[in-house]
């Protein structure tokens, strides 16, 4: 063996041997992440308690903005039990950056719990072949905050909490109770406010935290969109923001939106960034009457 031989092999070798330390790292990384997650989940999960044992009667709405009063009685039935926990799947599409910007496929489950008020969202975006993003977005105990990682080890992105985000993700939490509407109910200590025939404003309050988002419901009963004035923070600033809801189907006693899109208003016009498709949920209610937090459970595949 050569003296050139000698070297290109301990090259290698040493070159290998960090290869591995490499991964090794990452593959710790990785799983503590990925435990960070869980954990927030199952504190989501664990902290949820029943919203109220009696049901929906729309007596409840009686006294609400027409538009509120409309959307609520066309999604729920009298005697709907009240939801307190939300375990759902999604598939879509997600845009990171601009209109310009290519839409990359994802896969996302999430729990939400109603009261109180809380979430966690766990997406893996695909970036390339044999490349994906996973993204922890989150809102629990009055704090939200965003996370996102290559490969689950290599932090790109972090925001929160903080009193922006704070609120932008409470508001995130308002946009997707078209899913569980029974969390708009007053009961569940949302209160609301006219605007006009078309449109209300909803607002909930967690703690030191208060979000507010304007629901447009057709004369039908059906909702349409959400918009509000969001912390957008890949600006530092606040915008407008648009949530779209499409494809309504009864489950679990409810009528709730399967496909929905989101994006901000800017001067170049309307720049969606996710667009995405319910593909299975579970809504579970009475938890109280269950130890354990098993609740009434109904699990659909959509």
């Amino acid at each position: 063996m050569t003296g050139l031989d000698r070297t290109v092999r301990r090259a290698l070798t040493v070159g290998a041997a960090g290869a591995v330390g490499v991964a090794v790292v990452v593959g710790v990384v990785r799983r503590r992440f990925g435990r960070t997650i869980d954990d927030a989940r199952a504190a989501v999960e664990g902290g949820a308690t029943t919203v109220t044992a009696t049901p929906y009667h729309p007596d409840d709405v009686a006294d609400l903005p027409a538009p509120a009063r409309r959307y609520l009685e066309t999604v729920l039935d009298s005697g709907q039990p009240h939801v307190d926990l939300v375990r759902l799947g999604q598939t879509g599409d997600f845009r990171l950056g601009d209109a310009e910007a290519p839409w990359l496929p994802f896969e996302a489950r999430q729990v939400d719990s109603v009261a109180p008020p809380a979430y966690v969202w766990d997406a893996e975006i695909r970036m390339a072949p044999l490349v994906s993003a996973r993204v922890f977005d989150a809102y629990a105990d009055g704090r939200g905050w965003l996370r996102a990682a290559l490969f689950g080890a290599l932090p790109v992105a972090s925001a929160g909490p903080d009193a922006r985000m704070n609120e932008a993700e409470l508001q995130r939490y308002l946009s997707e109770t078209p899913w569980f509407p029974t969390a708009l109910l007053p009961a569940a200590g949302v209160t609301w406010a006219a605007i006009d025939d078309e449109r209300a404003s909803a607002t909930v309050t967690d703690g030191d935290v208060t979000a507010s988002a304007v629901f447009h419901v057709a004369e039908d009963g059906h909702l349409t969109r959400i918009t509000a004035d969001r912390y957008r923070q890949d600006v530092g600033d606040v915008a407008p923001w648009t949530g779209t809801y499409r494809d309504f189907e009864t489950h679990n006693g409810m009528v709730i939106p399967t496909t929905a899109e989101v994006g901000w208003e800017t001067e170049e016009g309307y720049s969606p960034y996710w667009r995405g498709r319910i593909t299975e949920i579970e809504h579970v209610t009475g938890l109280d009457d269950h130890p354990g937090g098993g609740g009434g459970r109904r699990r659909v595949a959509i």
